[in-house]
Protein backbone atom coordinates (compact mmCIF):
# COMPACT_ATOMS: atom_id res chain seq x y z
CA UNK A 1 0.00 0.00 0.00
CA UNK A 2 2.77 2.12 0.44
CA UNK A 3 3.06 2.59 -3.33
CA UNK A 4 -0.16 4.22 -3.64
CA UNK A 5 -0.26 7.67 -4.61
CA UNK A 6 -3.05 10.15 -3.54
CA UNK A 7 -4.38 13.77 -3.58
CA UNK A 8 -6.64 15.63 -1.60
CA UNK A 9 -7.07 12.16 0.42
CA UNK A 10 -8.22 9.91 -3.07
CA UNK A 11 -6.59 7.41 -4.54
CA UNK A 12 -5.00 8.37 -7.59
CA UNK A 13 -5.57 5.22 -10.13
CA UNK A 14 -9.26 5.26 -9.07
CA UNK A 15 -9.79 8.55 -10.37
CA UNK A 16 -8.09 7.95 -13.57
CA UNK A 17 -10.12 4.71 -14.08
CA UNK A 18 -13.04 6.69 -13.58
CA UNK A 19 -12.39 9.51 -16.00
CA UNK A 20 -11.48 7.07 -18.68
CA UNK A 21 -15.14 5.60 -17.86
CA UNK A 22 -16.55 8.53 -18.19
CA UNK A 23 -15.42 9.22 -21.17
CA UNK A 24 -16.06 6.84 -22.81
CA UNK A 25 -19.69 6.75 -21.84
CA UNK A 26 -19.92 10.24 -23.11
CA UNK A 27 -18.13 9.52 -26.17
CA UNK A 28 -20.74 6.34 -26.87
CA UNK A 29 -23.90 8.80 -26.35
CA UNK A 30 -22.15 11.42 -28.32
CA UNK A 31 -20.93 9.07 -31.19
CA UNK A 32 -24.32 6.93 -31.46
CA UNK A 33 -26.53 9.66 -30.91
CA UNK A 34 -25.06 11.62 -33.98
CA UNK A 35 -24.43 8.62 -36.20
CA UNK A 36 -28.29 8.46 -35.71
CA UNK A 37 -28.66 11.80 -36.47
CA UNK A 38 -26.98 12.15 -39.64
CA UNK A 39 -27.46 8.45 -40.73
CA UNK A 40 -24.05 7.45 -41.06
CA UNK A 41 -21.10 5.96 -38.88
CA UNK A 42 -17.57 8.19 -38.54
CA UNK A 43 -14.25 6.59 -37.62
CA UNK A 44 -15.16 7.22 -34.14
CA UNK A 45 -17.70 4.33 -34.32
CA UNK A 46 -14.62 1.62 -33.57
CA UNK A 47 -13.16 3.17 -30.69
CA UNK A 48 -16.95 2.85 -29.37
CA UNK A 49 -17.25 -0.63 -29.95
CA UNK A 50 -13.81 -1.40 -28.57
CA UNK A 51 -14.79 -0.07 -25.70
CA UNK A 52 -18.41 -1.39 -25.18
CA UNK A 53 -17.02 -4.82 -23.41
CA UNK A 54 -15.50 -2.49 -20.16
CA UNK A 55 -16.81 0.24 -20.35
CA UNK A 56 -19.94 -0.13 -18.00
CA UNK A 57 -17.85 -3.22 -16.53
CA UNK A 58 -15.04 -1.24 -14.91
CA UNK A 59 -17.61 1.44 -13.71
CA UNK A 60 -19.54 -0.96 -11.68
CA UNK A 61 -16.24 -2.72 -10.69
CA UNK A 62 -14.67 0.43 -9.07
CA UNK A 63 -18.29 1.20 -7.36
CA UNK A 64 -17.93 -1.89 -5.44
CA UNK A 65 -14.24 -1.50 -4.65
CA UNK A 66 -14.78 0.35 -1.66
CA UNK A 67 -17.99 -1.30 -0.68
CA UNK A 68 -16.31 -3.35 1.88
CA UNK A 69 -15.54 -0.30 4.06
CA UNK A 70 -19.19 0.74 4.66
CA UNK A 71 -20.85 -2.63 4.63
CA UNK A 72 -21.71 -3.27 8.38
CA UNK A 73 -22.67 0.20 9.37
CA UNK A 74 -25.78 0.75 10.51
CA UNK A 75 -28.92 0.29 8.02
CA UNK A 76 -29.27 4.71 8.51
CA UNK A 77 -26.30 5.43 7.78
CA UNK A 78 -25.85 2.81 4.91
CA UNK A 79 -29.20 3.77 2.87
CA UNK A 80 -28.22 7.32 3.40
CA UNK A 81 -24.84 7.17 1.92
CA UNK A 82 -25.42 4.22 -0.88
CA UNK A 83 -29.89 4.95 -1.70
CA UNK A 84 -30.75 8.59 -0.43
CA UNK A 85 -27.53 9.97 -2.46
CA UNK A 86 -27.86 8.32 -5.37
CA UNK A 87 -31.97 8.46 -5.28
CA UNK A 88 -31.94 12.65 -5.12
CA UNK A 89 -29.46 13.26 -8.08
CA UNK A 90 -31.57 10.56 -9.61
CA UNK A 91 -35.06 11.81 -8.89
CA UNK A 92 -33.36 15.69 -9.55
CA UNK A 93 -31.74 15.02 -12.98
CA UNK A 94 -34.46 13.27 -14.45
CA UNK A 95 -36.89 16.28 -13.65
CA UNK A 96 -34.42 18.23 -15.19
CA UNK A 97 -34.16 15.72 -18.06
CA UNK A 98 -38.15 15.43 -18.55
CA UNK A 99 -37.97 19.30 -18.59
CA UNK A 100 -36.22 19.89 -21.57
CA UNK A 101 -37.60 16.95 -23.64
CA UNK A 102 -41.27 17.38 -22.26
CA UNK A 103 -42.41 19.87 -25.13
CA UNK A 104 -41.23 16.91 -28.37
CA UNK A 105 -42.94 14.19 -26.21
CA UNK A 106 -46.22 16.42 -25.98
CA UNK A 107 -45.92 17.17 -29.51
CA UNK A 108 -45.78 13.04 -30.20
CA UNK A 109 -48.30 11.85 -27.44
CA UNK A 110 -49.60 14.86 -25.57
CA UNK A 111 -48.60 15.72 -21.38
CA UNK A 112 -50.47 12.61 -20.32
CA UNK A 113 -48.64 10.94 -21.77
CA UNK A 114 -44.92 13.11 -20.64
CA UNK A 115 -46.71 12.50 -16.98
CA UNK A 116 -46.84 8.84 -17.47
CA UNK A 117 -44.04 8.26 -18.68
CA UNK A 118 -42.11 10.63 -15.52
CA UNK A 119 -43.19 8.00 -13.43
CA UNK A 120 -43.19 4.85 -15.15
CA UNK A 121 -39.26 6.59 -14.58
CA UNK A 122 -39.38 5.93 -10.73
CA UNK A 123 -39.89 2.28 -11.33
CA UNK A 124 -37.99 1.92 -14.96
CA UNK A 125 -34.88 4.18 -15.55
CA UNK A 126 -35.13 6.95 -17.44
CA UNK A 127 -32.11 7.64 -20.40
CA UNK A 128 -28.64 8.12 -19.27
CA UNK A 129 -29.52 7.84 -15.86
CA UNK A 130 -29.78 4.49 -15.24
CA UNK A 131 -26.63 3.76 -13.66
CA UNK A 132 -26.91 5.36 -10.35
CA UNK A 133 -30.19 3.90 -10.73
CA UNK A 134 -28.61 0.57 -10.59
CA UNK A 135 -25.90 1.43 -7.67
CA UNK A 136 -28.25 1.48 -4.63
CA UNK A 137 -30.08 -1.62 -6.40
CA UNK A 138 -26.44 -3.45 -5.57
CA UNK A 139 -25.64 -1.88 -2.63
CA UNK A 140 -29.06 -2.72 -1.10
CA UNK A 141 -28.64 -5.94 -2.61
CA UNK A 142 -24.63 -6.92 -1.17
CA UNK A 143 -25.73 -5.98 2.30
CA UNK A 144 -29.06 -8.18 2.74
CA UNK A 145 -26.47 -10.74 1.11
CA UNK A 146 -23.34 -10.32 2.86
CA UNK A 147 -23.78 -13.08 5.44
CA UNK A 148 -24.10 -15.84 2.47
CA UNK A 149 -20.66 -17.31 1.11
CA UNK A 150 -19.58 -15.19 -1.47
CA UNK A 151 -18.76 -17.95 -4.37
CA UNK A 152 -22.77 -18.46 -3.96
CA UNK A 153 -23.25 -14.97 -4.62
CA UNK A 154 -20.20 -14.59 -7.42
CA UNK A 155 -21.55 -17.44 -8.91
CA UNK A 156 -24.97 -16.52 -9.34
CA UNK A 157 -24.46 -12.75 -10.49
CA UNK A 158 -22.45 -14.48 -13.16
CA UNK A 159 -25.88 -17.05 -14.30
CA UNK A 160 -27.17 -13.67 -14.63
CA UNK A 161 -24.87 -12.13 -16.62
CA UNK A 162 -24.61 -15.29 -19.12
CA UNK A 163 -27.82 -15.49 -19.71
CA UNK A 164 -28.19 -12.50 -21.43
CA UNK A 165 -31.74 -11.62 -19.47
CA UNK A 166 -34.15 -9.47 -21.96
CA UNK A 167 -37.01 -8.63 -20.14
CA UNK A 168 -37.16 -5.32 -22.00
CA UNK A 169 -37.63 -3.62 -18.37
CA UNK A 170 -34.48 -2.30 -17.84
CA UNK A 171 -33.92 -2.97 -13.61
CA UNK A 172 -33.79 -6.45 -14.09
CA UNK A 173 -32.09 -6.68 -17.19
CA UNK A 174 -29.02 -4.37 -15.93
CA UNK A 175 -29.16 -6.39 -12.52
CA UNK A 176 -28.28 -9.10 -14.61
CA UNK A 177 -25.67 -8.22 -17.02
CA UNK A 178 -23.82 -6.07 -14.40
CA UNK A 179 -24.29 -7.02 -10.77
CA UNK A 180 -21.64 -9.30 -11.26
CA UNK A 181 -19.02 -6.73 -12.05
CA UNK A 182 -20.23 -4.41 -8.67
CA UNK A 183 -20.26 -7.84 -6.34
CA UNK A 184 -16.61 -8.72 -7.77
CA UNK A 185 -14.92 -5.19 -6.70
CA UNK A 186 -16.76 -5.98 -3.62
CA UNK A 187 -15.48 -9.29 -2.79
CA UNK A 188 -11.99 -9.09 -4.94
CA UNK A 189 -10.89 -5.38 -3.74
CA UNK A 190 -7.51 -6.70 -2.63
CA UNK A 191 -6.98 -8.25 -5.71
CA UNK A 192 -7.30 -5.65 -7.64
CA UNK A 193 -4.98 -3.38 -5.59
CA UNK A 194 -2.42 -5.83 -6.00
CA UNK A 195 -2.47 -6.00 -9.52
CA UNK A 196 -2.33 -2.17 -9.82
CA UNK A 197 1.31 -2.34 -7.33
CA UNK A 198 2.48 -5.18 -9.68
CA UNK A 199 1.92 -2.76 -13.07
CA UNK A 200 3.58 0.22 -11.23
CA UNK A 201 6.33 -2.05 -10.10
CA UNK A 202 6.67 -3.97 -13.16
CA UNK A 203 5.78 -1.41 -15.91
CA UNK A 204 6.80 -3.12 -19.00
CA UNK A 205 5.20 -6.40 -17.79
CA UNK A 206 1.67 -4.10 -17.72
CA UNK A 207 2.01 -2.64 -20.93
CA UNK A 208 2.53 -5.87 -22.18
CA UNK A 209 -0.36 -7.48 -20.64
CA UNK A 210 -2.28 -4.63 -22.06
CA UNK A 211 -1.06 -5.01 -25.35
CA UNK A 212 -1.75 -8.38 -25.50
CA UNK A 213 -5.57 -7.33 -23.85
CA UNK A 214 -6.24 -4.63 -26.26
CA UNK A 215 -5.50 -7.36 -29.22
CA UNK A 216 -7.95 -9.74 -28.17
CA UNK A 217 -10.45 -7.26 -27.20
CA UNK A 218 -10.30 -5.73 -30.08
CA UNK A 219 -10.38 -9.03 -32.69
CA UNK A 220 -13.14 -10.36 -30.47
CA UNK A 221 -15.61 -7.08 -30.91
CA UNK A 222 -14.28 -7.26 -35.13
CA UNK A 223 -16.00 -10.15 -35.50
CA UNK A 224 -18.89 -9.06 -33.29
CA UNK A 225 -18.15 -11.76 -30.73
CA UNK A 226 -18.32 -9.51 -27.52
CA UNK A 227 -21.70 -9.94 -26.88
CA UNK A 228 -21.92 -13.90 -26.34
CA UNK A 229 -22.19 -15.59 -23.47
CA UNK A 230 -19.47 -16.46 -21.81
CA UNK A 231 -17.65 -14.17 -23.87
CA UNK A 232 -18.98 -10.73 -22.72
CA UNK A 233 -18.40 -12.02 -18.60
CA UNK A 234 -14.51 -12.88 -19.68
CA UNK A 235 -13.86 -9.35 -21.65
CA UNK A 236 -16.06 -7.32 -18.92
CA UNK A 237 -13.71 -8.84 -16.34
CA UNK A 238 -10.28 -9.03 -18.32
CA UNK A 239 -11.42 -5.39 -19.93
CA UNK A 240 -11.96 -3.69 -16.41
CA UNK A 241 -8.62 -5.11 -14.98
CA UNK A 242 -6.73 -3.86 -18.10
CA UNK A 243 -8.61 -0.01 -17.43
CA UNK A 244 -7.49 -0.17 -13.80
CA UNK A 245 -3.44 -1.28 -14.96
CA UNK A 246 -3.74 1.55 -17.22
CA UNK A 247 -4.72 4.02 -14.69
CA UNK A 248 -1.96 2.38 -12.47
CA UNK A 249 0.63 3.24 -14.82
CA UNK A 250 -0.62 6.59 -16.04
CA UNK A 251 -0.08 8.01 -12.09
CA UNK A 252 3.51 6.78 -12.07
CA UNK A 253 4.30 10.31 -13.58
CA UNK A 254 0.80 11.75 -13.35
CA UNK A 255 0.96 13.91 -17.14
CA UNK A 256 -3.03 13.71 -17.36
CA UNK A 257 -4.47 15.30 -14.75
CA UNK A 258 -7.53 16.33 -16.58
CA UNK A 259 -8.60 12.79 -16.77
CA UNK A 260 -8.05 12.07 -12.92
CA UNK A 261 -10.28 15.96 -12.46
CA UNK A 262 -12.84 14.20 -14.97
CA UNK A 263 -12.76 10.85 -12.66
CA UNK A 264 -12.97 12.80 -9.73
CA UNK A 265 -16.11 14.36 -11.15
CA UNK A 266 -17.38 11.93 -12.55
CA UNK A 267 -21.05 11.92 -11.17
CA UNK A 268 -20.70 15.32 -12.25
CA UNK A 269 -20.43 14.77 -15.60
CA UNK A 270 -22.56 12.15 -15.78
CA UNK A 271 -25.70 13.79 -14.43
CA UNK A 272 -25.18 16.92 -16.85
CA UNK A 273 -23.45 16.33 -20.56
CA UNK A 274 -26.95 15.47 -22.07
CA UNK A 275 -27.36 18.98 -21.96
CA UNK A 276 -24.22 20.52 -23.74
CA UNK A 277 -24.16 16.99 -25.58
CA UNK A 278 -27.56 17.71 -26.95
CA UNK A 279 -27.68 21.21 -27.63
CA UNK A 280 -23.64 20.61 -29.48
CA UNK A 281 -25.23 17.91 -31.39
CA UNK A 282 -28.19 19.57 -32.51
CA UNK A 283 -26.07 22.93 -33.13
CA UNK A 284 -23.56 20.67 -35.96
CA UNK A 285 -26.17 19.26 -37.50
CA UNK A 286 -28.64 21.76 -38.42
CA UNK A 287 -25.77 24.37 -39.48
CA UNK A 288 -23.32 21.40 -41.26
CA UNK A 289 -20.76 23.57 -40.42
CA UNK A 290 -18.48 20.60 -40.44
CA UNK A 291 -19.13 17.62 -42.48
CA UNK A 292 -16.43 14.63 -40.66
CA UNK A 293 -19.02 12.51 -39.16
CA UNK A 294 -16.19 11.47 -36.79
CA UNK A 295 -15.00 15.24 -36.09
CA UNK A 296 -18.42 15.97 -35.26
CA UNK A 297 -18.26 13.66 -32.70
CA UNK A 298 -15.11 14.54 -30.83
CA UNK A 299 -16.51 17.65 -30.68
CA UNK A 300 -19.93 16.40 -28.99
CA UNK A 301 -18.41 14.72 -26.39
CA UNK A 302 -16.00 17.61 -25.67
CA UNK A 303 -18.79 19.41 -25.59
CA UNK A 304 -20.52 17.33 -23.06
CA UNK A 305 -17.58 16.65 -20.46
CA UNK A 306 -16.70 20.55 -20.65
CA UNK A 307 -19.47 21.47 -20.72
CA UNK A 308 -21.15 19.67 -17.61
CA UNK A 309 -17.77 20.63 -15.66
CA UNK A 310 -18.82 24.35 -16.66
CA UNK A 311 -22.05 23.62 -15.17
CA UNK A 312 -20.40 22.77 -11.89
CA UNK A 313 -18.18 25.59 -11.65
CA UNK A 314 -20.54 27.98 -12.16
CA UNK A 315 -22.71 27.21 -9.23
CA UNK A 316 -20.30 26.22 -6.78
CA UNK A 317 -20.91 28.33 -4.25
CA UNK A 318 -24.26 29.66 -5.50
CA UNK A 319 -28.03 28.94 -4.49
CA UNK A 320 -28.00 26.49 -7.47
CA UNK A 321 -25.04 24.43 -6.12
CA UNK A 322 -28.07 21.67 -4.70
CA UNK A 323 -27.50 20.60 -8.57
CA UNK A 324 -24.60 18.67 -7.77
CA UNK A 325 -24.37 18.43 -3.94
CA UNK A 326 -27.15 17.10 -1.65
CA UNK A 327 -28.85 19.62 0.52
CA UNK A 328 -28.37 18.67 4.55
CA UNK A 329 -32.49 18.31 4.42
CA UNK A 330 -31.81 15.34 2.40
CA UNK A 331 -29.63 13.76 4.68
CA UNK A 332 -30.53 11.12 6.85
CA UNK A 333 -27.81 11.19 9.15
CA UNK A 334 -25.27 13.75 9.85
CA UNK A 335 -22.95 14.65 6.87
CA UNK A 336 -19.71 13.13 7.69
CA UNK A 337 -16.74 15.77 8.11
CA UNK A 338 -13.55 16.19 5.86
CA UNK A 339 -11.16 13.52 5.84
CA UNK A 340 -7.27 12.55 5.87
CA UNK A 341 -7.79 9.06 4.84
CA UNK A 342 -8.35 7.30 1.60
CA UNK A 343 -11.68 8.06 -0.07
CA UNK A 344 -13.73 5.95 -2.88
CA UNK A 345 -13.76 8.12 -6.11
CA UNK A 346 -17.69 8.72 -5.94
Amino acid sequence: MDRIQTHNGRIDWVDYAKGFCIIFVVMMHSTLGLEAAVGQNGWMHPVVAFALPFRMPDFFMISGLFLANVIDRDWRTYLDRKVVHFAYFYLLWMTIQFAVKAPAMAADGGYVEVARLYLLSLIDPFGTLWFIYMLPVFFVFIKLTRRVPAPVIWLFGAALEISHLNTGWMVPDEFAARFVYCYTGYIAARYVFALTARAQDKPLLGVAGLLAWGLVNGTLVYFHYEQMSFISLALGLVGACAVVTVSALMTLHDVFRPLRYCGRNSIVIYLAFFLPMAATRALLVKTGWIADVGTMSVIVTAAGVLGSLALFWAVRGTWAKFLFERPAMFWLSAKPAPKLALQPAE
